[in-house]
């Protein structure tokens, strides 16, 4: 199966470019046998990228060391689920795991319009290919999985122990189905320009594809903050590093044309600014991709400088020149339908929302490229690290949670007095009553108390929209209200949905101004000895060192304290933090000792315990305080679901002469009550 794989792979590669070749030709030539022919070479090619994918995973689950990337990301020793998920966890694994996402999601995307889009498809699929060919080309010739050394060690070096975490099986295969899925929104606008159809039907199969791409971002990026948490014991989640932000630009710019293609679809409006973010999402894809995997910056999840970088750079700069080309010469094409008529107007709402969204995308660029600007211009890295971070996008945030509540409630057009007055006095008056309780409660920092007023906004402008379409179908119909909230909900998924991700929203900004209250402590601890601490709520908090120990288990060595914790007066248990030494089936240390995080978890707050250390029988600890983190991950499920509703088939069948129905203004009990 390993010689089928490794032969499979070059296979797909002759495919590929068959495919990119032929489609192109038919296109151009309107040759239905070369766009059939095209079609079927990029079937080929998925076939062939999933013998090859098969061939690496059955080197890896059978220890087949004579193959340098087994022997250099796995061991004899390792659990089962760690060699699987090693697929993904080198260089050359994880671009054979990029191509064969990439060919399943195009033969899944030209099957799907096989009968349709007959313009667009031949220019998509030949487009497709040739990202294919590119990512193919440089598993082969710059990262090839299935190099082999010289010599067949006896065992392999194993996986980073970063990397050794449930994480690991779920965080980068959601990252990556996110990253790739955004080359078929890109594939299909490349062929809307080329072929000049961009009507309705290029921007259906767009905004599809674009959800899906979307939904497997926030998951990737939840499950990667999550991990950071959990695993590198820094006790935090984001700290804006470099890859961190790679991953973010993407969903930015992403979620900014989520919103801009409604209006596009209500008004006309926006075509070039649209077909601009489709582009510039894939972009900052490859971008992201190149940044991971040049070695230009330092990072805890990028890979060691390789030639992959210089490949990734000149796919980037060429793929950059190719849209901009066809954007340039498709700009009368692109015109608008109809202008904006008012500065106080749902469309404007959510132009302010976009232009919010790529300010954030823009200052999160230049703060990732700034030290390799300054060491190219001054010899010099400047690191540019969270507070400038914080101190430019804090601001931009909260301007973008408030737009969240604002787009709404305003009508399309031009929005009346009359019509802002009864829209917003509810909601408003919920978001001031936050404030003004949080205030008298004793809170005092700014950007917190504005946070929670805002997020106190947005959850009144959601609970009016979800208690009108109730009321409505309630009175309607005669049902239950779970009922009619369920209906509500089924009958209009995109709008509804929608809010379900606002309210994901809500409770992510709310948890992340839970940041300003933190608490760490550093404290030395002997068997027995004991300290007392206080928590952002007040608390009294007691621990006592059980002292430490060690222990060897499958292919770690273990140093453990115990801490027994009291929280004013009562007994909360015993709680362990570890500091593990990895090593191979010889007994010998692999990589830099790593730290298991002590976690007790609840809705308000997070007891963290890191064992930095153990010096003379003294346990080196920092003890933390970290407000509401749960928040954080039930904020990302809650967006996670919000965009699955939005996604489901129905959702589009219920389009209605190339405009969305579900985007239209309450004006009637029947529309609130979702039977439009």
């Amino acid at each position: 199966m390993i010689l089928v794989g490794e032969l499979s792979l070059w296979v797909a590669l002759l495919m590929a470019a068959w495919s990119a070749v032929t489609s192109f030709a038919g296109g151009s030539m309107g040759r239905e046998d070369l766009i059939t022919s095209g079609r079927r070479g990029l079937y080929a090619t998925t076939a062939m990228v999933i013998l090859a994918s098969a061939g690496l995973w059955t080197a890896l689950l059978t220890h087949d060391f004579s193959l340098r990337y087994v022997a250099s990301n796995t061991s004899a020793n390792m659990p089962k689920v760690y060699i699987f998920a090693a697929f993904w966890g080198g260089q050359a694994g994880s671009m054979l795991f990029w191509a064969l996402i990439l060919s399943c999601y195009s033969a899944l995307a030209i099957w799907s319009v096989r009968d349709k889009g007959r313009d667009l498809a031949p220019w998509a699929c030949g487009t497709l290919a040739a990202i294919l060919v590119f990512f193919i080309a440089t598993t082969c010739f710059k990262a090839n999985p299935y190099d082999r050394l010289s010599f067949v060690p006896a065992d392999g070096r194993g996986m980073n122990p970063q990397l050794q975490n449930p994480g690991m099986a779920i965080h980068p295969p959601n990252l990556y189905l996110g990253y790739v899925a955004t080359a078929i929104p890109f594939a299909f606008a490349i062929a809307a320009l080329i072929s000049r159809r961009l009507d309705a039907e290029w921007l259906s199969i767009v905004r599809r594809w674009s959800l899906v791409s979307w939904f497997f971002l926030t998951v990737g990026i939840t499950l990667g903050m999550w991990w950071a948490y959990v695993e590198l014991g820094w006790s935090g989640y984001w700290a804006w590093d470099p890859v961190e932000n790679a991953s973010f630009l993407p969903w930015l710019t992403g979620t900014a044309f989520l919103h801009s293609i409604m209006i596009q679809e209500k008004r006309g409006m926006l075509r070039k600014w649209n077909v601009v973010l489709v582009v510039t999402t894939f972009l900052l894809a490859i971008f992201g991709t190149f940044l991971t995997r040049s070695g230009i910056i330092e990072s805890v999840h990028s890979f060691a400088q390789s030639p992959v970088g210089a490949w990734f750079a000149t796919f980037f700069f060429s793929a950059t020149a190719v849209t901009i080309y066809f954007v340039a010469t498709r700009l009368k094409d692109l015109e608008a339908t109809a202008e904006l008529e008012s500065m106080v107007s749902r469309e404007a709402a959510f132009l302010y929302n976009n232009l919010v969204l790529v300010g954030i995308a823009f200052s999160v660029l230049w703060g990732t490229l700034f030290p390799i600007l300054s060491e190219w211009v001054r010899g010099t890295k400047i690191t540019v690290g969270p507070p400038f971070f914080n101190t430019v996008n804090v601001p931009l945030g909260l301007l973008l949670l408030a737009l969240t509540g604002v787009g709404p409630l305003i009508a399309w057009r031009k929005a009346s007095t009359s019509n802002l007055r009864r829209q917003f006095m509810a909601p408003v008056a919920l978001g001031l009553m936050s404030g003004v309780v949080l205030f008298a409660l004793g809170m005092r920092n700014f950007h917190a108390l504005v946070a929670y007023t805002l997020a106190g906004f947005v959850a009144g402008t959601i609970l009016q929209e979800f208690y009108k379409g109730i009321r409505a179908r309630h009175q309607m119909h005669e049902e239950s209200i779970p009922l009619a909230a369920i209906r509500l909900v089924a009958r209009n998924r995109r709008r509804y949905g929608g809010y379900i991700v606002h309210a994901g929203i809500v409770i992510l900004f709310s948890a992340f101004a839970g940041l300003a209250f933190k608490k760490d402590h550093d404290v030395q601890l002997k068997a027995g000895e004991s300290t007392e601490l206080v928590d952002p709520l007040g608390h009294r908090w007691r621990f006592v060192s059980q002292g430490t120990s060690t222990s060897e288990t499958l292919n770690r060595f273990v140093t453990a304290v115990g801490l027994e914790i009291w929280r004013d007066g009562v007994p909360q248990g015993l709680l362990t933090s570890e500091k593990r030494q990895y090593f191979d089936s010889n007994k010998q240390p692999q990589f830099e000792p790593s730290t298991e995080v002590g976690i007790r978890t609840s809705a308000k707050m997070d007891l963290y315990v890191v064992l930095a250390g153990v010096r003379d029988e003294t346990a080196e600890l920092r003890i933390s305080f970290n407000p509401l983190v749960v928040w954080v991950w039930i904020g990302g499920m809650v967006m996670a679901i919000g965009g699955l509703i939005v996604m489901w088939p129905q959702a589009e069948r219920r389009r209605a002469g190339g405009y969305v129905a579900t985007l239209e203004p309450a004006r009637s009990r029947a529309e609130l009550a979702g039977t439009h």
